[in-house]
């Protein structure tokens, strides 16, 4: 049956105007996370009997600054140029930040699990920053069935808080991880200890002395307020504890896990704000790489050690970099690494952090339910996918792009194949990453003409990106472009089709600028930028199987990602749901 009446992106009434029973999200989300869909064929564009190819550039940028600096625009990148030259028919770009993918304002950057969810869902979902925004200031947080879960635990024992020490609002933010334990307070929590994971990544690098401090003098405040015992307990730089993802290196949680459960750290100090001082070893280690610490008290003994009868909540809003720690928090068979001692606690995320596998099986805030995300369509009209990228950004182009799903939806239809990711190494030491494996596994799907729908992910503009190093991510760059260079002469030679866009800038600005875009600088030297950036991203369409009466539309300037999904349908030969943003693309006949 087509898809032809408008729907909401979270469902509130049936399809008789009752109103649904107040928990029937996880009923709602279970019953759609297997359904496909149906979608008409589009009038004007036929679908192409080759594959269309879709390209995430990860982490790639347009800036206004065109200097030493941009990282993108520093490489040798003929591919890209190429592309752009063919604006504004072909070439544009697209908003990748803030409002434009569910983020709460526009002074938010994006990040590629919001960059992935609105390519994926054609639609701009309430994000995880949102939800929490909302249940936090509603006091929901603490009437809803996870708080109901744990706070026996955390009133009779400790509440121990676990998350990324920063105000980035990529994976947590400062305001809610205080309002978390004022609120924690209020209902009945008189010890809390906080383990801290330094950021230097979603903010500025070397402020981690001044986050301890900050949340030093506050939980100080709250204690002397409230007659409480709330203390920092652990930490790390999320790099090197705890925040691995995709299981690149298990070695990372393990290390979380030691220092922030059983109080086992290579440093001990009893004073936070010492610890990450003197680890950072005057700067010299970037926050993302500090070392273990544990905070002990006269005695010698861990002032934070996760105890029987405890209650923890890891307090990240975004999955990918708790997923690991919050499988060795929760499974009685992980086996990942030795957990030495599994304590007999409750344990619930801030969010779900992924449905299908229900891990955590106990969160405080309801995740976003994306319905009708764009795989069902595709893999409902019988379309034939392949996914891949390397184990970084694997669940990126799956999980992230499929609403929120992982797994397959029919496995007949479907294949994603992950790339081993590089272990053990900084990523700026080896600035390719795994692009030319990317490129040659879905070089091998487009010339198997077994796939309908290729899309691949190349992640090293961001992941080297994130490490401040400039020559390094100028290479990142460079060696993206000839793997693009060599997808799209690859589609050239099967006569099908492609679209190139990214989800979120990063490599385009690498250093700090005031309000009038000078470099700042310290000490005579630029201070390295390594978070994302408020920046739009690429797209471009091409490829000799796409009609020459397809170009983009001109009424569309403020056109963001979740517009890309309605356009990759049509490119399919595919009729986009009306209440998809809308697409890209238009042909002569249309007149538009």
């Amino acid at each position: 049956m087509a898809e032809t009446q408008g729907r909401r992106a979270h469902i509130t009434d049936d399809q008789f105007g009752h109103k649904l029973p107040e928990h029937s999200e996880e009923a709602l989300r279970a019953e759609a996370a297997s359904a496909v869909f149906h979608l008409p064929q589009h009038p004007s564009i036929a679908r192409c009997d080759k594959p269309l190819l879709l390209i995430v550039l990860d982490g790639l940028g347009e800036s206004k600054y065109h200097d030493q600096y941009n990282a993108v625009e520093q490489a040798d990148t003929p591919t890209l140029d190429a592309l752009k030259a063919t604006a504004p028919r072909r070439w544009r770009t697209l908003k990748a930040h803030g409002t434009a993918v569910g983020l709460p304002t526009d002074a938010d950057m994006g990040n590629s699990e919001v960059g992935h969810n609105a390519l994926g869902a054609g639609q701009i979902v309430d994000q995880g920053a949102k939800c929490v925004d909302r249940a936090l200031a509603s006091g929901n947080v603490f009437k809803l069935d996870g708080w109901k879960h744990i706070e026996s635990h955390a009133q009779s024992g400790t509440l121990h808080l676990l998350g990324l020490l920063s105000d980035g609002g990529v994976h947590s933010r400062y305001d809610q991880l205080i309002l978390l334990v004022e609120g924690a307070i209020k209902h009945g929590v008189k010890r809390i200890r906080l383990h801290l994971l330094s950021d230097g990544r979603d903010v500025n690098d070397n402020t981690a002395v001044a986050w301890v401090e900050r949340l030093q003098g506050d939980v100080q405040g709250l204690n002397k307020q409230h007659s409480v015992d709330v203390r920092i307990a652990s930490g790390g730089g999320r790099m090197a504890v705890t925040m691995d993802r995709y299981e690149s290196d298990w070695g990372v949680v393990q290390r979380g896990y030691y220092a922030a459960v059983l109080g086992e750290a290579p440093h001990t100090f009893t004073d936070p704000v010492v610890a990450v001082r003197e680890l950072k070893k005057d700067n010299s280690v970037s926050d993302q790489y500090v070392e273990p610490w544990v905070v002990v008290g006269e005695d010698g003994k861990p002032v934070g050690a996760v105890e029987d009868g405890d209650a923890v909540v890891t307090f990240n809003f975004r999955a990918d970099r708790v997923v690991e720690i919050s499988q060795a928090l929760e499974y009685a068979d992980f086996k990942k690494f030795d957990r030495k001692r599994w304590p007999d606690i409750r344990f619930a995320g801030i969010m779900q952090y992924d449905g299908e596998l229900q891990l955590p099986k106990h969160f405080l805030v309801p995740p976003p339910l994306i319905e009708r995300a764009s795989e069902q369509y595709v893999v409902g009209n019988g379309l034939r996918v392949f996914a891949c990228s390397e184990s970084q950004k694997i669940g990126h182009v799956t999980f992230f792009w499929n609403g929120n799903r992982s797994g397959y939806l029919d496995p007949k239809l479907e294949k994603f194949q992950e790339i081993p990711s590089d272990q053990g190494i900084s990523f700026d030491q080896a600035p390719a990453m795994k692009a030319h494996e990317i490129a040659a596994a879905t070089k091998e799907a487009l010339l198997s003409g077994q796939y309908d729908f290729v899309r691949c992910n190349f992640p090293n503009p961001d992941m080297v990106g994130h490490t401040g190093n400039l020559e390094a991510t100028i290479k990142a760059v460079t060696v993206t472009d000839s793997c693009v260079k060599e997808l799209l002469e690859t589609v050239e030679q099967i006569g099908g089709r492609f679209l190139l866009t990214a989800d979120h800038g990063n490599a385009e600005e690498m250093v700090k600028r005031d309000k009038s875009g000078v470099p700042v600088e310290i000490d005579g030297k630029p201070v390295q930028l390594t978070s994302h950036t408020l920046n739009p991203v690429p797209c471009a369409i091409g490829g000799p199987g796409l009609p020459q009466h397809v170009h983009f539309r001109d009424d569309l300037p403020n056109a963001g990602l979740a517009n890309v999904t309605a356009t990759f349908l049509n490119l399919l030969g595919l009729q986009a749901p009306d209440f998809y943003k809308p697409s890209l693309i238009a042909t002569v006949e249309d007149g538009k």
